[in-house]
């Protein structure tokens, strides 16, 4: 259904020093990063499909985080979830909530939630119970 998803940034080398830590735990993989643009994006390995791009605004207009907005990233369990917002905050990000259970959403969706520095706000989930 998604074909990517764009985050505008304003410093990118620092977007990216903060983005290639969270996805190395997602073991996401840079499909390319072109500094002079400037741009980024990771995906899956296994399909050349979402995209998760950084970079700064196509209009050249600085960036602004949008209140109500956010993309959630997928993590193959729970451990992953922990593991991105450990490194989301190590990197420069700040909480805003704590790896759990939301069973508010479902009786097994777990996530956690973080700004990058640029203040857009990112999720990280799993949807697998615990086996």
């Amino acid at each position: 259904m998604i074909s990517h998803v764009f985050v505008g940034v304003t410093d990118f080398e620092r977007a990216f020093r903060f983005y290639s830590a969270v996805m190395a735990t997602l073991r996401l993989e840079l499909k390319f990063c072109e500094s002079g643009k400037p741009w980024a994006g990771w995906v899956a390995a296994s399909a050349p499909r979402p995209l998760f791009l950084i970079g700064h605004p196509y209009d050249g207009q600085p960036a602004q985080s949008g209140n109500g907005q956010m993309t959630a990233l997928l993590a193959p369990d729970r451990n992953t979830v922990d593991a991105a917002h450990a490194a989301a905050l190590a990197a420069g990000g700040s909480c805003e909530g704590a790896p759990g259970l939301r069973p508010h959403y479902h009786p097994d969706y777990y996530g956690a939630y973080f700004r990058d520095p640029d203040g857009n706000k990112i999720g990280v989930c799993c949807h697998q119970a615990v086996v």
